[in-house]
């Protein structure tokens, strides 16, 4: 298997992203190429004794997109840039997965204008995996689409079933609609004509109308909303995580020497809490609905990040979710592609 990496994207490119892939290429045996520009990719090998052997190569490019360059004309104008040459090398054959941390929207545009769509999706979606007590709650979509139809939330429901089942080994996964209430006359107009399909379908397990509460207690496997709400659900969830555990730390400071020993005796458990709650034990988030594989890292992602999110790719490709996503839409054709046609004009 061999994964492009998008080397210059990302807050700690080409650094983080570099010893990522080593990193990656030691614990899963893939082949990786490194996009980007090759002098400074280089310098970075030089302080990882043995890369050469891991089956590493670089792919040279002069252009990068940035976070403040508009995606569709950036895409469009730099075509020797390293997501679009990673995604490229997708698209040829060459790689199996690309996987970069830079632009978004960037990354987004790459794949559907080089990597194309799949027949009956009319807008990709980003599924990210969300921490809870069970494992894993599935949310998408998490940004790439503010406005979606219903039949755009019933492909991502059909995709975000197949990614949990053949990525996280959810049997059945129990699939929801997030929404302000558990009854189906709750919602807005969009939500409401969404639960009318969904509870139609067969090749899903839908299980009704997801409340926020649902998503961190792990009630769902996977939650279907659109990217503007998503969004704002998964930047809440860091931002809540990362305040707990500092009220947490600031807590046993301030507390005296009863709380510090106390806080001595749990450190196994607050660091296996720690863990769960990082996001770079999840690395990156699939983007579903184009041909191929593409997995979008956070901007700030570390080492470890990039190493987990190309473990990421790995399951993908293994898993066979593609076609398992081809499969499933081929199923439910009618009820999927009504509001798709136009978008694929």
């Amino acid at each position: 298997m061999k994964i492009a990496v998008d080397a210059m994207g990302g807050d700690y490119a080409p650094e983080q992203i570099v010893f990522g892939a080593v990193r990656a290429a030691k614990k899963y045996g893939c082949e990786i190429v490194l996009v980007g520009d090759e002098p400074q990719i280089r310098e970075v090998l030089k302080r990882e004794d043995g890369w050469e052997k891991l089956g590493i190569t670089i792919h040279h490019t002069t252009q990068v997109i940035g976070m403040d360059e508009h995606p569709a004309d950036a895409v469009r104008t730099k075509k020797d840039s390293s997501v679009v040459v990673a995604t490229r090398l997708v698209k040829d054959g060459v790689c199996d997965a690309v996987l970069s941390a830079g632009s978004t929207g960037a990354a987004v545009t790459a794949a559907q204008l080089i990597l194309r769509r799949i027949k009956g999706i009319g807008r990709p979606t980003i599924a990210t995996p969300m921490p809870t007590p069970k494992g894993v709650t599935l949310l998408l979509d998490s940004g790439a689409n503010v406005d979606s139809k219903p039949e755009h939330l019933v492909q991502s429901g059909i995709m975000g079933s197949i990614y949990a089942e053949y990525v996280f080994g959810r049997k059945s996964p129990r699939v929801g609609l997030l929404n302000i209430g558990e009854e189906e006359t709750k919602g807005n107009e969009q939500a409401k004509a969404t639960y009318q399909i969904l509870k139609t379908m067969h090749t899903i397990n839908f299980q009704g109308n997801a409340e926020g509460r649902d998503i961190p207690k792990g009630n769902f496997d996977v939650v279907i909303c659109d990217g503007f709400v998503g969004n704002v659900v998964l930047k809440f969830g860091e931002g809540l995580a990362k305040t707990i555990m500092k009220l947490i730390k600031d807590a046993v400071k301030e507390g005296g020497i009863l709380p510090k020993l106390g806080a001595l005796l749990l450190m196994p458990t607050l660091k296996k809490l720690g863990k769960k709650l990082d996001a770079s034990e999840y690395g990156g988030a699939p983007l579903l609905g184009v041909n191929g594989c593409c997995l979008i890292s956070h901007g700030s992602s570390n080492a470890k990040a990039i190493c987990s999110a190309i473990g990421v790719a790995k399951d993908y490709v293994e898993g066979s979710v593609l076609t398992h996503i081809q499969e499933a839409l081929q199923e439910e054709e009618q009820l999927v592609t009504d509001g798709s046609k136009e978008d694929n004009d």
